[in-house]
C-alpha cells in the first residue's frame, strides 16, 4: 500500500514542501530502502524508525519497504523525516487507517529509540510554508511547536510522541493547539547598562549616532580604553525589535539550530562577536546545503568584530557585499540562497601592533614598516563602507576612580527611539528603515544641503582624500545628527560633526 506524508527540507532560511512516499508490501527481502537525495542523518533515519515504532507497540513491515523523498532534486538533511517516514510506513502497512487526513498537515520531527520526539530546526520557516501552502496544520516536537505557532494563520499541534500522532490522526485524541505567547520569556532585560562606562563622552556620542541611524562603527585606541565593553553594551540602547524583525531574526537563528539550544531571545536584537581566527565560510555562510553564517545571525543586530586587523583579510573582503546590499548570496553544488543580512558592523582596533601609537603615558616600539603592514590589512573600500571612525582615548586614573554612575541605557535608548521614529515616517512605504540604508536618490532628496554647506563639505573632501562614497555617508550621519536633535533638516553643527567622524581616513590609513 502507499501512503503519502507532507513534510520540508530546508533550503537555507526557507523550506521548500517534501512528500514522503511510503510504499509496503513488496516482494523481496524485508528491508528498508531510502531514496531521495537523503544526507547521513536522513539514512540513519532507518534504525531510529525502527526502534521507534518496536518500543510503541507497532509491527515492523515483514515486506520490502521503499521510502521516496520527493522532489527528488532537492537535498535532505537532517533527522526532521523521522516522524513522517514511521507514520508513513503505519498507513501503508496498513496499521493506521487515519480519520484525519495526513495530506492537511505538514509533519516534521526526530525520534527517540522509545518513540519520543525530539525538536528540528526550521520550525518557523516550516510554519511559514504551511501557511503558503493551505494547510489544515502542523504536527511539530513541542519545542519545535511554540516556535512556528509565532507565524499568524497557522495552527500548530505539539506531539510529544510518535504514539500521540498516531491517535490524533487516529481520531482518539485532540491535541490542544499551540499558544505561540506560551514562550515569551520573563524577563529578556539586559545584564549590562551603558552607565557602567566611565568617561569616553566622544565614544559614547558616536555610539548614539550609530545606532540612531544603524551606521557602521570603527574604534580605534590603545588595550583598556574600554571599546568592548562599549560594544557590549551597544544592544542594551537599540530599539526593540518589530515583530516582523523578530520573525526574520527567529527564522534565521531557527535555521542555524539555535533556537534549539536556547541562545535565541525573543524581543532581544542579536549580537555576535565572533573570534579573528574564523574562516570565511564561518562568517559569510555556506556548508553543502548553504546555511547562515555570523553576518546573517548578525541580522537587525550587531557583528562586532574586536581586534579587526587580525581577521583574515579574505574574510573581511567577502564583508562587502552585505554591508552596500543588506543580504549575501551563496552558491554551491547543492544550490543557491540568498540569505538576509542587514546588520550593524561595529569593529575595535588598535593604532599600531603594540596599541601605543600617540599614547601619552606608553612608548611605541613599533617600526613604521610594521605600522603601515598593519594599518594596510584594512582595505579603503571596506573603510569606505563603515560610516563613523572615532578616537577611543585611554583613561585617566581619575576616570577609572570616579564613582559617579554615566549616563543608562534606558535614557539613550529613548532618545534613539525619537531619531528613528522620525527616520520611519520620512521612509514610510519603503523597504528602508533608517538613514544608513538610504538610496542615492533618497540621499538627494533628504540631504539636501546649502551651498554654503556643499563648500564647507568640498574643502573637507578634499583636504581628507576622501572618496565619493565617503560623501554620501558623511551626508546620511549628519541626517542622523540632525534627527537626534529634532531638526527639519541638515545644519552647520550637523555636517561638523559628520565630518569628524571621517577625519581618521587620512591620519591613519592614508
Amino acid at each position: 500500500m502507499l501512503a503519502t506524508i507532507g513534510s520540508a527540507a530546508l533550503q537555507g532560511i526557507n523550506a521548500e514542501p517534501v512528500q514522503v512516499e511510503v510504499n509496503a508490501g513488496e516482494s523481496g527481502d524485508p528491508r528498508f530502502i531510502l531514496v531521495g537525495l537523503p544526507d547521513a542523518a536522513v539514512k540513519e533515519s532507518n534504525d531510529r524508525v525502527r526502534s521507534a515504532l518496536s518500543n510503541s507497540g507497532f509491527k515492523m513491515p515483514r515486506t520490502r519497504t521503499t521510502i521516496n523523498l520527493a522532489p527528488a532534486d532537492i537535498r535532505k538533511e537532517g533527522p526532521l523525516y523521522d516522524l513522517p517516514i514511521a507514520l508513513g510506513i503505519l498507513i501503508a502497512s496498513e496499521q493506521l487507517a487515519p480519520v484525519r487526513s495526513p495530506a492537511d498537515y505538514l509533519i516534521a520531527g526526530e525520534l527517540g529509540l522509545s518513540g519520543v520526539t525530539r525538536p528540528v530546526k526550521g520550525a518557523l520557516a516550516m510554519g511559514r510554508l504551511a501557511r503558503r501552502l493551505g494547510r489544515r496544520g502542523l504536527l511539530l516536537p513541542p519545542r519545535s511547536a511554540e516556535e512556528a505557532a509565532r507565524v499568524e494563520g497557522v495552527v500548530v499541534h505539539a506531539v510529544r510522541s510518535l504514539d500521540e500522532a498516531f491517535r490524533f490522526l487516529n481520531g482518539e485524541v485532540d491535541l490542544p493547539v499551540v499558544n505561540p505567547t506560551a514562550a515569551e520569556p520573563a524577563d529578556t532585560r539586559h545584564a549590562v547598562d551603558f552607565s557602567e562606562i566611565k568617561g569616553q563622552h566622544a565614544l559614547r556620542r558616536a555610539v548614539e549616532v550609530a545606532v540612531a541611524g544603524d551606521h557602521n562603527l570603527l574604534m580605534i585606541g590603545p588595550p583598556g580604553a574600554g571599546k568592548s565593553m562599549l560594544a557590549k553594551r551597544i544592544p542594551t540602547v537599540m530599539p526593540a525589535p518589530s515583530h516582523e524583525e523578530q520573525l526574520e531574526i527567529l527564522s534565521i537563528h531557527s535555521a542555524a539550530g539555535r533556537t534549539l539550544t536556547g541562545e535565541a531571545v525573543w524581543g532581544v536584537r542579536p549580537f555576535r562577536s565572533p573570534h579573528h581566527t574564523i574562516s570565511d565560510v564561518g562568517l559569510l555562510g555556506g556548508g553543502t546545503i548553504p546555511g547562515p553564517g555570523e553576518i546573517s545571525l548578525a541580522h537587525h543586530g550587531v557583528l562586532f568584530l574586536d581586534e579587526l586587523p587580525e581577521f583574515k583579510r579574505s574574510a573581511l573582503e567577502v564583508l562587502r557585499q552585505p554591508l552596500e546590499d543588506g543580504d549575501v548570496t551563496i552558491s554551491r553544488s547543492a544550490g543557491k540562497v540568498t540569505l538576509p543580512a542587514a546588520f550593524m558592523l561595529v569593529a575595535a582596533m588598535n593604532p599600531c601592533p603594540c596599541g601605543y601609537l600617540g599614547d601619552a603615558k606608553h612608548e611605541c616600539r613599533c617600526t613604521p614598516t610594521q605600522i603601515q603592514r598593519y594599518r594596510a590589512r584594512i582595505s579603503g573600500p571596506l573603510l569606505d563602507r563603515i560610516d563613523i571612525h572615532i578616537d577611543a582615548p585611554a583613561l585617566s586614573i581619575g576616570e577609572l576612580r570616579s564613582t559617579a554612575p554615566g549616563e543608562a541605557s534606558a535614557v539613550i535608548r529613548e532618545r534613539i527611539a525619537s531619531a528613528r521614529a522620525r527616520q520611519q515616517d520620512r521612509f514610510h512605504g519603503t523597504r528602508i528603515t533608517a538613514n544608513a540604508r538610504m538610496t542615492h536618490a533618497q540621499i538627494r532628496r533628504h540631504c539636501a544641503i546649502d551651498d554654503s554647506l556643499g563648500d564647507l563639505l568640498q574643502r573637507a573632501m578634499e583636504q581628507l582624500s576622501l572618496s565619493a562614497r565617503a560623501y554620501d555617508r558623511i551626508l546620511k550621519v549628519a541626517r542622523t545628527i540632525a534627527d537626534l536633535a529634532g531638526a527639519a533638516s541638515i545644519g552647520s553643527p550637523h555636517l561638523l560633526e559628520a565630518i569628524q567622524y571621517r577625519s581618521l581616513d587620512r591620519n591613519l590609513f592614508y
